[in-house]
C-alpha cells in the first residue's frame, strides 16, 4: 500500500510556515483597517439570542424563541470560536445530531438515529439547494464545502420538517445559510495549517457594483491521510479546491435578486476491501481514487406588494460528477420553486408554494455495482399550503400540508400541526404532530450490489447479492413533540424537548430463492436478497440545551440528548439485519461549551463531548475534548491555535459496514490566521 502521509519533516515545515507568516503579519500591523466586522454573539445578551430570527421552521422569519420545533442556531461566533474546519464537526455541538468520522473524507450523519454513511433521513440544504443524491437518499458531505467566513447561520430542525420541505425530511433539516454580500464588503485572507489540515487557504474580496453588492472567493485545502486499525496509513488523504461567488441586488424598492454560484472539485483516496464482479470469488483490498467536479448556479428573485404580501421565486441548476469505486456518477439538477406569503385578517398568516424538480442521473457499473441500465430520468412535483392562526394573544396554531408526486410511489402527503403558547415574552410551550415520508431512491428500486461469497462443496462459491425492487414504498414517519423554552434571568436560558416517533414501511433485506448461474465465470451459486418495507420502528427521547452567563466574560453552554429505539419486524420478514442497525446510534450524547474572553483580546473555548457506545463492531463510548486560544491581534487581524480530540490519541468512530475501511480519529493541532482589509 502507498505510503504518501504527510509526516515528520514535511509536517514541520508546514508549521513552521505558518507562524513565520504569523510574524510577518504583526511586524506591520498599522497597515490594516478591518471594513467588515463580524457581530460578536459572546457579547450579546441571552435575550439577542432568543429572539434570533430562523426560517427552517415554516419557511417565513420567525423568532427563535417562538419556534414550534426543536431548533438549534449554530451562529457565525459559534463557527469562528470553534477552531473547527469542517460542517460535520461544527455538528456536533448540537444535541441530538450524531456526527462520526469514518476516514478522514467521509461522514455518517443523522438526527434521532438511523446513522450510518448514507443516512437517507435528513434533507440538507445550502442556500435553499438540497445537496442529497436521489442514488442513495444521503450526502457526501466531502462534497459540502463553504467557507466557514462566510456562513452566516446553520439551522437545525430535529424532527420532521416535511410539510414545507418536503420528502427525506423526516427526522430533521440541516440548513446552512451564507452572508448576504452586503455583509462581506471589502477583502479577507485566511490561512491555515496543522498536523491534521497540512493546509487552507481562502483569498475573498467583496464590493458594490450599481444598485447591487457581490462577494468572490477561492478556498483550497489539503488533509493528511487517517491510520487504518493496524496501524498503517490509509489513502484517505484529500485536497480540493473551490471558487464561487454571491452577488445581492435591490432592484427596487420592492423587488430584490440573489444570484450565487459554485466551482468545487477534490481528488480524494480511500482504502476499500470489495469483490470484483468480473473476477469472483476473491476480496480485493486496494487504494481507490475518489475525485469529483461539481458546479452549480441559482438564482432568487423576491418581490413585496403593496399590501405586504411578499412572492419568492427560485431557481438554480446543480451538476456533479464523482468518480468513486470505480463508478462514475453523474448527476444533473434543475430546481424551481414558488412561494407565496400573505396575511388574511390580522390574524391569519398563510404560505404557499409549488414546485418542480427534475434530476437527469447516469451511473456506470463499479467493482460490485450496477443501476439498471445506468440511466434514470425523474421527475418530483409538489405544492404546499400552511396556515399560521394566531387564536388568542399568546396561543397560536400553524397547520399544513405537502403534496408530492414522485415517480418511484407516486402521490404522497405530509401534515404537521404545531401548537405554540407564549404566557409570557421569556416563555415559549410548544406542541407538534406530523408526518413525514423518505422516497425510495434509485439504489432500492433497480441497483444490483455483490456483497459477499461462501464456499460450498467441491470447490465451489455462492454469491451474496442485494437487488433493488421497483416495489419499494415510502418510509413513513408519524411524530409527536413538545417542548419547552425559557429565559429565566439576564444570565440562563434553557431549551428542552421530548419526542415520539412511529415508523412504518422501513427497509427490510427479504431473502428470494438462489439460483445457479454461469455468468459472470466460473460458474457460481446466487444467493438474492431484494429490499422490501417489512418492518416498523418506535422510538423516544429528550433534548436539552441551555446558556449560561457566568460571567460578564464567561458563558458556558450545555447540552444533552438520550434516544431509545426499538425495531420490529413484520411476521413475513426473513431480514435477519435490519433490527440490528438499532446499534448505528448511540443513546446518550453530551455537550458542553466554554467561552471566555480573556483581557488583551484574547480568547479561550474549549469543547468537550461524550457519545454513548454503539451496537455495531462495537464501537465504545469516547469523550473527545478540543481547545482554542484566539487573539484579536489588531482590527482586523485574528490568529488562533485549537487542539482537537486532545483526550485520545486515536479511537474508531464509525465502522462503515461497506466496502470503506475507516480510519481512527487522532489527536491534532490546527493554526491559523485571517486578516480581513
Amino acid at each position: 500500500m502507498t505510503n504518501n502521509r504527510a509526516r515528520g519533516p514535511n509536517r514541520r515545515s508546514v508549521g513552521r510556515g505558518a507562524w513565520i507568516l504569523a510574524l510577518i503579519v504583526s511586524a506591520s500591523p498599522n497597515t490594516w483597517a478591518q471594513k467588515s466586522k463580524d457581530l460578536d454573539l459572546a457579547q450579546a445578551s441571552l435575550e439577542d439570542l432568543m429572539n434570533m430570527q430562523v426560517t427552517s421552521v415554516s419557511k417565513r422569519s420567525q423568532k427563535l424563541s417562538s419556534a414550534g420545533a426543536a431548533a438549534y442556531v449554530i451562529t457565525q461566533d459559534d463557527i469562528r470560536r470553534s477552531g473547527m474546519t469542517n460542517i460535520p464537526d461544527l455538528l456536533r455541538m448540537v444535541p441530538g445530531v450524531d456526527v462520526a468520522r469514518i476516514n478522514a473524507n467521509t461522514w455518517a450523519i443523522s438526527i434521532r438515529g438511523f446513522n450510518y454513511r448514507y443516512s437517507t433521513k435528513v434533507l440538507v440544504l445550502i442556500d435553499g439547494r438540497t445537496v442529497y443524491t436521489p442514488g442513495f437518499s444521503g450526502v457526501y458531505w466531502d462534497e459540502q464545502d463553504v467557507p466557514l467566513e462566510d456562513i452566516d447561520r446553520i439551522e437545525v430542525i430535529r424532527g420532521p420538517g416535511g410539510t414545507v420541505w418536503g420528502a427525506n425530511a423526516v427526522n430533521g433539516v440541516i440548513n446552512i445559510i451564507t452572508k448576504k454580500a452586503t455583509d462581506t464588503q471589502g477583502g479577507l485572507a485566511s490561512l491555515g495549517t496543522g498536523s491534521e489540515d497540512n493546509a487552507r487557504a481562502l483569498v475573498q474580496y467583496g464590493g458594490k457594483l450599481g444598485k447591487g453588492s457581490y462577494r468572490a472567493f477561492g478556498n483550497y485545502f489539503n488533509v493528511a491521510n487517517g491510520q487504518l486499525a493496524n496501524g498503517s496509513d490509509s489513502a484517505d488523504g484529500w485536497h480540493a479546491i473551490h471558487g464561487g461567488f454571491r452577488s445581492d441586488w435591490d432592484l427596487s424598492q420592492q423587488d430584490t435578486l440573489t444570484v450565487q454560484g459554485d466551482l468545487f472539485g477534490t481528488s480524494e483516496g480511500q482504502t476499500v476491501t470489495t469483490l470484483f464482479s468480473n473476477q469472483l470469488p476473491a476480496f480485493h483490498t486496494l487504494t481507490d481514487k475518489v475525485a469529483v467536479g461539481s458546479g452549480n448556479i441559482l438564482g432568487r428573485w423576491g418581490h413585496t406588494f403593496s399590501n405586504g404580501s411578499e412572492t419568492t421565486l427560485q431557481v438554480y441548476y446543480d451538476r456533479v460528477r464523482r468518480l468513486d469505486e470505480a463508478s462514475l456518477d453523474t448527476l444533473n439538477t434543475g430546481d424551481v420553486d414558488f412561494q407565496y406569503h400573505f396575511q388574511i385578517g390580522s390574524r391569519q398568516d398563510v404560505l404557499a408554494g409549488a414546485g418542480y424538480r427534475l434530476t437527469d442521473h447516469n451511473i456506470s457499473p463499479g467493482y460490485e455495482i450496477t443501476f439498471g441500465t445506468g440511466h434514470r430520468r425523474d421527475s418530483l412535483y409538489s405544492t404546499f399550503l400552511q396556515d399560521q392562526i394566531q387564536l388568542t394573544n399568546s396561543l397560536a396554531l400553524t397547520v399544513g400540508s405537502k403534496f408530492e408526486h414522485n415517480d418511484y410511489t407516486g402521490f404522497e402527503f405530509e401534515p404537521s400541526a404545531q401548537l405554540v403558547w407564549t404566557p409570557s415574552d421569556r416563555q415559549t410551550v410548544w406542541t407538534s404532530a406530523a408526518r413525514a415520508i423518505r422516497q425510495p431512491s434509485w439504489f432500492d428500486a433497480e441497483s444490483k450490489l455483490d456483497v459477499a461469497t461462501f464456499p460450498l462443496q467441491g470447490n465451489g462459491f455462492g454469491l451474496v447479492q442485494l437487488n433493488g425492487s421497483l416495489a419499494s414504498k415510502a418510509e413513513t414517519l408519524l411524530d409527536f413533540e413538545a417542548g419547552y423554552r425559557i429565559q429565566a434571568s439576564k444570565q440562563l436560558s434553557l431549551d428542552a424537548s421530548v419526542f415520539r416517533s412511529r415508523y412504518s414501511r422501513i427497509q427490510t433485506l427479504e431473502p428470494a430463492t438462489p439460483y445457479f448461474t454461469f455468468n459472470p465465470p466460473p460458474p457460481h451459486l446466487v444467493a438474492p436478497s431484494y429490499w422490501s418495507n417489512l418492518a416498523r420502528a418506535h422510538d423516544y427521547g429528550v433534548e436539552f440545551s441551555a446558556n449560561w452567563n457566568v460571567t460578564s466574560r464567561w458563558r458556558l453552554s450545555p447540552g444533552f440528548s438520550f434516544l431509545q429505539m426499538k425495531i420490529l419486524m413484520d411476521p413475513s420478514s426473513h431480514d435477519t439485519s435490519t433490527a440490528a442497525s438499532v446499534g448505528d446510534s448511540p443513546k446518550h450524547q453530551a455537550q458542553l461549551r466554554s467561552t471566555f474572553n480573556l483581557p488583551h483580546n484574547l480568547e479561550w473555548d474549549t469543547l468537550a463531548y461524550y457519545v454513548g457506545a454503539l451496537g455495531i463492531g462495537p464501537v465504545g463510548s469516547y469523550t473527545r475534548l478540543d481547545t482554542r486560544i484566539g487573539w484579536r491581534f489588531k482590527e482586523g487581524v485574528d490568529f488562533s491555535v485549537a487542539g482537537q480530540n486532545l483526550l485520545r490519541p486515536l479511537h474508531f468512530e464509525f465502522l462503515d459496514g461497506l466496502q470503506v475501511n475507516p480510519t481512527q480519529a487522532e489527536r491534532s493541532v490546527v493554526g491559523r490566521v485571517t486578516w480581513r482589509f
